[in-house]
């Protein structure tokens, strides 16, 4: 598995989204220890680069660090998924009643990313729904309450991946945020935060399920 051609600056990106693909198809599994010299080799990168992405999937949750020992892939679980993504459905709607009703050259850009969205699959997808709710939020003055929402967007990442494969889930969260902003241009911020607030518990339902599907599979505890 190469890596795409990518900027410099992006290589260990490209294998952070690599190694995280690998996790949540299987091909890495729980208590996996990864061999860098391996792992760089099939990727096609250089180990300094590959400690980069591995590090910053530690700082997600993704892999734990040992030792001595190296690079383990850490389980994802149903109980770890459930604790994380209810977070979003409380933190996002008060972020944007804080931040109030968006400019019109904000909601423009809100739109234009939602076209784009619709066109997206896989980690793209992820991304630009990502950069979709940080635009919403930007004007946000609580900037803790803003970084507290940047850290769970990280650690639901690898769960995330596998919802935004399928593109039914993308046509529900491009038509979720159409009604966000529908109701932002009415000016009614109540329905906006309301409208948001599905949105941020669209995703869990599908999500457990296919933990729950994978751990059967597995023959796990989720």
């Amino acid at each position: 598995m190469q890596l795409p051609e990518v900027g410099r600056g992006n290589i260990s990106e490209a294998a952070a989204d690599a190694v995280r693909a690998m996790i949540v198809d299987g091909r890495l599994s729980a208590g996996d220890r990864l061999n860098e010299v391996h792992l760089a080799r099939q990727l096609g990168v250089s180990r300094t680069p590959l400690r980069e992405a591995l590090s910053g999937l530690v700082a997600e949750g993704a892999l734990i660090a040992r030792p001595r020992l190296g690079y383990f892939v850490r389980p994802l679980t149903l109980e770890e998924f459930e604790q994380i993504y209810d977070l979003r459905p409380l933190l996002d709607p008060e972020a944007l009643r804080l931040a109030g009703v968006p400019s019109e050259k904000r909601i423009a850009r809100l739109e234009k990313l939602n076209v784009d969205l619709a066109r997206a699959k896989g980690l793209r997808a992820i991304e630009i729904d990502d950069a979709w709710h940080m635009e919403l939020l930007a004007d946000c003055p609580n900037k803790v309450l803003i970084e507290m929402i940047r850290n769970i967007i990280v650690r639901t990442r690898r769960y995330e991946l596998a919802l935004m494969r399928e593109q039914k889930y993308v046509g529900a969260a491009t038509r979720d945020h159409e009604r966000i902003v529908a109701a932002l241009k009415a000016g009614d911020l109540n329905a906006a935060c309301a409208a948001l607030k599905e949105n941020m518990q669209s995703g869990r339902a599908p999500i457990v399920a296919w933990l729950k599907s994978r751990a059967a599979r597995k023959g796990i505890k989720s």
